[in-house]
Order: C-alpha cells, then sequence, then structure tokens
C-alpha cells in the first residue's frame, strides 16, 4: 500500500476546492495521481487527468485532430505560448477514438482499456489480475504503472516498455524495444523510421518507407566494428540517464553537450529520421544536445525516389526532382518523384551528368575498369537502368548501374551520377544550364 499513499494524501484539499459537479461514481476526478479499479478518465470531461506527484507530466485524452483524441502521456506546461504541451508517449496514435463518450477504464479483471464511442476497444494492456486492489499511476518518471496492491506491490503493466516516439531518462530501451517516428509535427501517426536493436545487437535506424526498406545507421557502407559498434553482446539494452549519458549494450554511447546539468530530457526520433537528445533550458525551449546526423540529407528516404535533396546551415534540408521527374504527392516527399516520360517507350536516350551527386544503394550491376562510354553502353542495353555512378576506386574507373534512384544527395561526394533520360529531356536540361549560367538580358519595355 506504500505506493498509493501519495495519492489518497492530496485526495483532501482537492474536496474542498472543486465543485461538486466534477465528481461521479465513474470519474477518476477523485484520484488525481491514480485510477483504481472499476473507475475511468472520460474523454467528455477535459481536466479528467491523471498527474506526477510532482506535477511535471500529465495523462489524459490528447486532441489530435477534429474530434479525435489518443489517451497519450505529456509535460504538463506548455514550452512556449501558443504551443501544445509535448508528448512523451501514446497508447493510439493510429487509431485516434472519438471525441464523446469514449474512455480508460481499469476493470475489475486488472485490464486497462480504452473504449471508443461505440463501446469497441481501440487499445488494452491484456493484463488480469485475480485479487487485491489495483492501481493505475503516473509516476514523477513520466511512466505510467498498473500495480496490483495485495501485500507486496506487484507491476502488471508500464508505459516505459511500449514507448512510442520518445525515451525519457532512465528508461530502460531493449530488444524488445522500439521507437516509430511520427509522420510529421502534427500529425502523430505512425511514421517511416525506427530505431531498434537489430539481429546482429547492434542499436540501428531503419527507414520503412511506403516501397522500401534499408537501414541507415550506422552507416550501411562501414563493417560494425569500423563504426565503433560490437555484436558480441547478448542483453540488447540502453539507456539515457538524468545526467545525459547514453550507453547501448553494442558499445555506443555518447554524452550530450549539457552532461550534468539538471534538467528536463528527452531522446526522440523525430519525424525526418534523425534522432536528437533535447534539454528544457529555463523551462521555455526544448534545445538539441546531441544528434546522430548533423547532415539530414545522409539520412534514406528523406526526399523519397527519384529526387534529390540539398542542405545548409542557412536553408535547412530542400528536396527537389531529378531533371524529367515530377512530384507523386504534392503535400509529401516521402513519395518522392515519379517519370514525366515512359522508360523504354520514347525512341533515343541519353545522360545528364549531375556533379556530386550520390545515389545510395540499390546497385544493380558492378562494373570495374571501364570507361565512361562502356558504362553509358551498357546501362543503354538494359531497360532497368535508370542510371548509375562513376567513380575512380584505388586502381580503376568504375560504374555502379542503378535500378533505383533512392537517397540522393549533393554534399561531399567526390564524383558524378549520369542519369538515363529521353533525348528531348536532355537537352531541356542542357539548355536549362545555359540559361542559368548565361541568362538572357531583359529588355525594358519602353
Amino acid at each position: 500500500m506504500v505506493m498509493v499513499r501519495p495519492c489518497f494524501r492530496s485526495i483532501i484539499p482537492l474536496l474542498i476546492i472543486l465543485p461538486s459537479s466534477l465528481f461521479t461514481p465513474s470519474s477518476s476526478s477523485l484520484h488525481p495521481n491514480a485510477l483504481s479499479k472499476g473507475l475511468s478518465i472520460s474523454v467528455d470531461h477535459e481536466h479528467d487527468n491523471l498527474v506526477s506527484p510532482n506535477g511535471l507530466f500529465t495523462a489524459g485524452f490528447y486532441k489530435v485532430g477534429i474530434n479525435a483524441y489518443c489517451f497519450s502521456i505529456w509535460f504538463t506546461e506548455p514550452q512556449a505560448k501558443n504551443e501544445n504541451p509535448t508528448v512523451v508517449w501514446m497508447a493510439n496514435r493510429d487509431t485516434p477514438i472519438n471525441g464523446k463518450h469514449s474512455k480508460l477504464s481499469l476493470h475489475d479483471d486488472g485490464n486497462l482499456v480504452l473504449e471508443d464511442a461505440d463501446q469497441s476497444t481501440v487499445w488494452s494492456t491484456q493484463t488480469k489480475s485475480t485479487n487485491g486492489s489495483l492501481s493505475l499511476k503516473l509516476e514523477d518518471t513520466g511512466n505510467l504503472v498498473l500495480h496490483q496492491l495485495n501485500g507486496i506491490p506487484c507491476m502488471l503493466w508500464q508505459s516505459f516498455d511500449y514507448p512510442t516516439d520518445t525515451l525519457l531518462p532512465d528508461q530502460l530501451f531493449t530488444k524488445d524495444s522500439q521507437l516509430v517516428s511520427s509522420r510529421s509535427r502534427s500529425n502523430f501517426s505512425s511514421g517511416f523510421f525506427r530505431l531498434y536493436f537489430e539481429n546482429n545487437n547492434v542499436l540501428s535506424l531503419l527507414y520503412n518507407g511506403p516501397e522500401i526498406t534499408s537501414v541507415y545507421w550506422p552507416p550501411p557502407f562501414l563493417k560494425t566494428w569500423e563504426a565503433g559498434r560490437s555484436t558480441f553482446n547478448n542483453s540488447r539494452i540502453a539507456k539515457l540517464d538524468s545526467e545525459g549519458k547514453f550507453n547501448s549494450s553494442d558499445e555506443f554511447g555518447f554524452f550530450v553537450s549539457d552532461f550534468g546539468i539538471r534538467r528536463s530530457r528527452i531522446m526522440k526520433l523525430d519525424s525526418d529520421g534523425n534522432i536528437r537528445v533535447y534539454s528544457l533550458v529555463g523551462r521555455k525551449k526544448w534545445e538539441v544536445q546531441w544528434q546522430a546526423f548533423s547532415n539530414p540529407c545522409k539520412i534514406h528516404g528523406v526526399c523519397g525516389a527519384n529526387s534529390l535533396c540539398t542542405y545548409s546551415q542557412e536553408h535547412g534540408r530542400k528536396c527537389e526532382c531529378v531533371h524529367g521527374y515530377k512530384k507523386k504527392n504534392q503535400s509529401d516527399w516521402a513519395y518522392g518523384c515519379e517519370p514525366k516520360f515512359k522508360p523504354c517507350e520514347q525512341g533515343e536516350e541519353d545522360y545528364i551528368q549531375l556533379h556530386h551527386v550520390e545515389f545510395y544503394g540499390y546497385d544493380m550491376r558492378f562494373l570495374q575498369n571501364r570507361t565512361l562510354e562502356a558504362c553509358k553502353q551498357d546501362c543503354l542495353n538494359d531497360c532497368n537502368c535508370k542510371g548509375f555512378q562513376f567513380k575512380f576506386d584505388t586502381n580503376f574507373y568504375n560504374c555502379y548501374l542503378k535500378n533505383l534512384l533512392y537517397n540522393g544527395y549533393q554534399l561531399g561526394f567526390e564524383h558524378s551520377t549520369y542519369i538515363k533520360l529521353p533525348k528531348n529531356l536532355v537537352s531541356s536540361f542542357q539548355q536549362a544550364l545555359v540559361n542559368e549560367i548565361d541568362p538572357t538580358p531583359v529588355v525594358p519595355n519602353i
């Protein structure tokens, strides 16, 4: 019973100051820190929430759209004016519930159940308890814990075992855990990026897009030991501690730039596929203290297929379609670009040269010690070939023929990529380059 005493202590003053209209037999308002067996939290009551004893975290129904809510945990205070609080966990991110008559209930059998307005079960902990009292409590750490209270408290379930896109300090990340990014800053549904322990025991980042899947961190072109990782472990566990030190069982680790300063922190897999550690500075602003990628264009899939990613400190990341292609979904770069032409059906073809551009992966063939003309001819003879990279490796010029154009970026690559296009599109590309270098003077009207 020790773990539920703080909740009961806080009931007395609340009974004095809150209006009696708030208290109903099914409401959790009597239990601001904990929910007992047989009680519910209703979406109909905006302030029908659980609050951690230190007041830092709140658990309740978070609005994610028009008449759409998710049961969530968030930092109680917004970090800036006119901004929403920072969400750290969601139970039903991909199946929001109705804004009327939906509820979270702690059933007598020990199951915590989220029901939609039609009483259908959207989410549950799938726990069981045959005897003793039950308590669902939001702890100071931001962990939502379901306890069975008969003699020594027994934990039945905790939110820390099922992270969404965020890790909190001292929250263990295990072989059974994963972080899945949101689709965007405003769309909380599951996105295309995932942090998890790979089968080789290495903590990895995966792009799981609409059409392709690829691991992009640690860098896939490096061997495990070259990336400073070890496969020789069997624990598969990682943790960010409260002072800002991160350790993983594959020997990956780091210290955040404000290490040692006592601040609220989160480790988050953002919607752009980058994993970052943020600290709350002055209780007003989340500031990045560490990130896996300084150049976001190295993250796979950020601009989709047949596209090129460029990045600068001043303008940030920018996506654009390769010449001859057009954006597939005007509101979402994840779907990339599609050709304006029908491959192999528009007569003669030629190449445009993209300087210092790499398209990582998806090599259909590797041809060693070839001339540029030989590479061009080999690609022309294959309808599946979209282009090739031509580069000098140690002693030879080699070409890497591509059957897909993914992960294109223009920064820090010494060589060129040649894109195969119908000759009319090659001509328009060359003319655009001429106009860019030597634009025709504009004669003003007199």
